[in-house]
């Protein structure tokens, strides 16, 4: 006799003495679904038919479209949906529900289903409501002219240069272009004992858990696309003011009579009033040329300060949490940059880009 008939039998005869089905399951340590199935099934035809399947059913009877359906359509929906607090399902959770649910929706069978099966199902239809992955969404309207003006960009730098690397001017005006952005909330953090140096047999730096912290600083930064020289200004903040000083040390740098050409975002303190008031006082100085809203990641110093975060701020600690032995450090980080500098190329649908247009629109 197949242990799944002696357990249906046992559930029959727990219930004639008058057992509930919820002291049942737990005897049985079966689901109080499975339960209610064997009972229903004896209400429907008899012992006989509670205690055997019919012909072709059973475990491994096949689940129909309508049925898979019914539970991705669940998968598919929020939790939340349905009464419950997580964000997103675990198999666990999902399998109960189809149990739980299935015989009200019209779909019986279901209510003994096993988690391994809603698995399979979910597999064969590629859905994975266990995981969640981001993305930006598009908000910028103008997002699609935004990234062609800064490609244009690229497209003129590129042009610039030989396909030895050497630079070779061709505008009548020299341009000056520079990846800029910010990177605020460097914090400043030491540890209260000293590190452990590797050793043999210990090949690695052991640190304390616990650290001190004493405050940030801003990081504002550019790489000249030319030169590929990155310009470093460290500052308590990062706002309109502290833009302008950067603003102000371009202008020193390069000579006057050229124009000074930004790629950055969208910060406000890019387009302040007091920003504003600073750039009026030197009319055709600087142009400004903005990446889309959520479309930072077209702008080359991302890469630098990617790299910059991964060799020297991962895991930095400095003596007594020294806010200035910090940004001495930064500042050498930069200069050890600089004396190798790398070359940044922008690839990304530049073959979109007409050379003729770059070449037109920078004259």
């Amino acid at each position: 006799m197949q242990a799944q008939t002696v357990s249906r039998a046992k559930i029959l005869l727990l219930k004639a003495g008058a057992e509930t089905v919820d002291a049942i399951a737990d005897k049985l340590d079966l689901n109080r679904n499975s339960v209610l199935l064997c009972l229903k099934k004896y209400q429907e035809g008899g012992v006989e038919h509670a205690l055997n399947d019919a012909p072709g059913r059973g475990r491994n009877i096949e689940i129909s479209d309508e049925e898979k359906a019914w539970i991705i359509d669940i998968a598919c929906r929020k939790p939340t949906d349905f009464g419950y607090a997580p964000e997103t399902w675990t198999h666990a959770k999902l399998t109960k529900h189809v149990q739980e649910t299935a015989e009200r929706a019209g779909y019986t069978r279901l209510s003994t289903i096993s988690k391994s099966s809603i698995q399979r199902i979910l597999d064969e239809a590629d859905i994975k409501p266990f995981k969640i992955r981001y993305y930006c969404e598009k908000r910028d309207p103008d997002f699609e002219q935004k990234m062609h003006d800064v490609l244009v960009v690229y497209k003129q730098v590129k042009l610039q240069f030989d396909e030895a690397g050497n630079l070779i001017p061709f505008l009548d005006q020299q341009v000056h272009t520079i990846s800029y952005d910010e990177k605020p909330g460097i914090q400043v953090l030491s540890t209260t004992t000293a590190d452990r140096r590797p050793v043999k047999g210990k090949g690695v730096v052991q640190r304390d858990y616990e650290y001190i912290r004493k405050g940030t600083i801003s990081l504002l930064a550019g790489i000249d696309l030319l030169t590929v020289e990155a310009i470093p200004y460290i500052s308590d903040t990062h706002k309109s003011s502290d833009f302008i000083v950067f603003l102000k040390m371009l202008d020193e740098k390069y000579p006057q009579g050229d124009k000074i050409r930004l790629i950055l975002d969208n910060h406000s303190a890019h387009t302040s009033r007091e920003t504003r008031t600073y750039l009026a006082t030197m009319p055709g100085r600087f142009e400004f040329v903005f990446t889309p809203k959520h479309g930072s990641w077209l702008n080359l110093v991302e890469g630098f300060f990617s790299k910059l975060t991964r060799q020297m701020l991962r895991g930095i600690r400095v003596a007594d949490a020294d806010k200035e032995e910090l940004i001495e450090r930064i500042y050498t980080y930069f200069n050890e940059i600089n004396e190798a500098p790398v070359v940044y190329h922008w690839k990304y649908h530049m073959d979109q880009i007409d050379p003729k247009e770059a070449i037109s629109l920078a004259n």
